[in-house]
């Protein structure tokens, strides 16, 4: 089976946990808060989860993934650093030893999806010129992969703050913290809950494509191994997210029930939010429409568990990554 496209739509239950805030103000915590609007107009407050949050964890779990299996990793990604990829360390070497043209942006965005999974994979743009390359300067790399924000979905979610303090013996004696940090911190940290709407979409036939020359920069056999790894790490994802405190607040993620949707052709899988209660409905009767226009191309196979989520896109790892002819 060929997979050109997956979307997860799905509602997550998380308790007790503390994955994304906005900051601190004194020694208070806050925790991020996000106004949406429901399917019947009403404005809601609810908190969240930013889809940066999701794409970190994905992304560090990538990496284990690719060290393990011997993927190809830039310097900087090897070490899970944000910026990804060097122009000097890593894509300008790559031109040196392959002996490979470096005279458009085509050509340098070849050079990362070959010397990095996770920048083919996760994007990156690159803002230095490579080399001699003029052309070079500001070149990106779409993501094949991409989170929203998880959303807290509207009367089902909360947030409370808890005093935390940190002991120290003679606490009484030596105040409150002091710029040694030897003295006693007292400090007020949110634990949230709730059930959150939770989007991802994987583009399965861009692994390895090079959006500006429309080739694929890698082989097959490549393909194969860096689509694994994106379905492997979306898993790992659900059941560790390693997110803010997760030393101490480790989220109690207690459901997850939705729709997987894959689409065996170009037509994107269909995605609706579970802040719209009738998601799972409306996902079925996109793909009964669009199948009328491209029969048989376009699946959904619905979970009520994280066990069901799994056995879901364990299959779908099984599958081949679809490939432009």
């Amino acid at each position: 089976m060929n997979i050109a496209s997956i979307s997860i739509s799905g509602e997550i239950t998380l308790n007790l946990h503390s994955l994304n805030n906005e900051g601190g103000e004194g020694n208070q915590i806050i925790t991020r808060q996000l106004s949406i609007i429901d399917k019947d107009g009403n404005h809601h407050t609810v908190n969240g989860i930013s889809g940066d949050m999701f794409k970190h964890i994905h992304a560090t779990h990538l990496i284990n993934h690719a060290v393990e299996n011997k993927l190809a990793l830039s310097s900087f990604s090897k070490l899970n650093n944000p910026n990804r990829i060097s122009a000097k360390n890593d894509l300008e070497p790559y031109f040196k030893d392959s002996k490979k043209p470096n005279k458009t942006s085509a050509d340098v965005v070849d050079a990362i999806v070959n010397v990095c999974s996770v920048c083919d994979l996760h994007g990156i743009l690159i803002t230095d010129k490579v080399g001699d390359n003029k052309n070079s300067t500001n070149t990106p790399r779409k993501s094949c992969v991409e989170y929203g924000w998880t959303i807290g979905i509207p009367s089902k979610n909360g947030t409370e703050s808890y005093v935390h303090t940190k002991l120290v013996p003679n606490a009484g004696g030596q105040g409150s913290g002091t710029s040694s940090n030897e003295g006693q911190n007292i400090f007020h940290r949110p634990a949230n809950h709730g059930a959150y709407a939770f989007v991802c979409n994987i583009d399965a036939y861009r692994v390895g494509f090079n959006d500006m020359s429309r080739t694929y920069a890698i082989t097959d056999k490549q393909r194969q191994s860096r689509y694994r790894a994106v379905i492997q790490s979306l898993i790992s994802s659900v059941i560790n997210p390693r997110g803010a405190m997760t030393s101490t607040q480790k989220p109690h993620i207690t459901d997850f029930k939705g729709v997987v949707s894959y689409t065996t052709s170009l037509v994107p899988a269909p995605t609706v939010s579970a802040i719209n209660v009738d998601y799972r409905e409306e996902i079925t009767k996109i793909t009964t429409a669009l199948n009328k226009l491209e029969k048989d191309s376009v699946h959904n196979k619905s979970f009520n568990s994280i066990s069901d989520f799994t056995d879901i896109l364990v299959e779908l790892a099984a599958a081949t990554p679809y490939k432009i002819a």
